[in-house]
């Protein structure tokens, strides 16, 4: 993998390719830079395809989301990735200024020590199935979900950015893969969520609503 021109090019020469993802990312983590840029991480794992940044990246996301600001620099990459899979686009291109961006390693790699026993057990059970939910339609269907998800990431919304983000993290190890199991999952996640946000919208409006009217009546 190989930075270019702002973006980069798979050229075949990742030493990480041969390696369980769960180790890849303790590898990135245990690096004695203080600090990790998003380009390292495309670097790291972008051999692996779309599926593998999207979940690295929902993952990250989830676990030092609280961090100020780091949602929004998270998600304006899973947006892109997100657009470059609905629109079918073959290989993953980020642009140099995103690339740039660095996150704490510290944080990243207590964000991995903390995932890796579930990423192993996981990986020791996932498998190819289900291999209709690989299609295109299907991973353009995915990379629209993803834009969503990444649009919500980016807002100000303290402490929703955990269930996008697993989200995107199902959909990004469904991708990479090739489980359908696991995309499924991502995809009654994304039911979940949008009936949870209906109600909640629902349940605010009207109360709100009701609020205006009495306020209203007694002027």
């Amino acid at each position: 993998m190989t930075l270019f021109d702002g973006g980069f090019m798979n050229d075949g020469s990742n030493s990480f390719s041969a390696r369980p993802f769960s180790q890849v990312l303790t590898d990135v983590g245990a690096k004695d830079h203080p600090k990790l840029t998003v380009g390292e991480l495309v670097d790291a794992f972008g051999e692996r395809g779309f599926g593998a940044v999207l979940l690295i990246l929902g993952l990250l996301s989830a676990l030092i989301g609280t961090i100020p600001g780091t949602t929004t620099i998270i998600g304006i990459p899973i947006l892109i990735i997100g657009a470059q899979l609905l629109f079918r686009r073959d290989e993953l291109w980020l642009p140099g200024w995103i690339l740039k961006r660095d996150l704490p390693r510290p944080a990243f790699a207590e964000a991995a020590a903390k995932v890796k026993g579930r990423l192993e057990r996981v990986e020791r059970f996932s498998r190819p199935r289900l291999i209709f939910m690989s299609g295109d339609l299907s991973e353009a269907l995915i990379g629209l979900m993803c834009v969503i998800w990444a649009a919500v990431l980016m807002l100000p919304l303290i402490g929703f950015n955990l269930v996008p983000s697993l989200i995107v993290a199902a959909f990004g190890f469904g991708l990479m893969q090739k489980d359908g199991v696991v995309m499924l999952i991502g995809w009654v996640g994304s039911l979940g969520m949008a009936i949870f946000t209906w109600v909640v919208w629902e349940t605010v409006s009207r109360v709100l609503a009701a609020t205006w009217e009495m306020v209203a009546g007694r002027f």
